[in-house]
């Protein structure tokens, strides 16, 4: 049995997560939809979820989401189903020249 989802966060969004570097989200035995894991885990952290999707709810353009080492723009999106032991890294596009 598994503590939950584990979400981890780059040094650039851990200011917005209270310093952490994962956050986990418990999501009981069952797969869960990653908009509904995420969903859990910004709830108390506004401009983290701010940072991750836009006002419509979607992922940003310029955030890459990965379940397990898959990116998830290939997998469904949002809707892909999370196990509940999955790894989800979020990383920030970077730019610079």
């Amino acid at each position: 049995m598994s503590d939950g989802v584990r979400i981890i966060l780059p040094g650039v969004l851990r200011e917005l997560a209270d310093g952490l570097s994962e956050v986990v989200v418990p999501v009981g035995g069952e797969p869960t939809s990653l908009r509904a894991v995420l969903d859990a885990a910004v709830v108390t952290r506004p401009q983290l979820g701010a940072r991750i999707r836009d006002e419509a709810g979607a992922l940003r353009r310029h955030v890459n989401v990965f379940v397990d080492g898959q990116d998830v723009r290939r997998l469904g999106g949002l809707d892909v189903l999370v196990d509940p032991d999955a790894v989800v890294h979020v990383l920030p596009s970077i730019a610079g020249g």
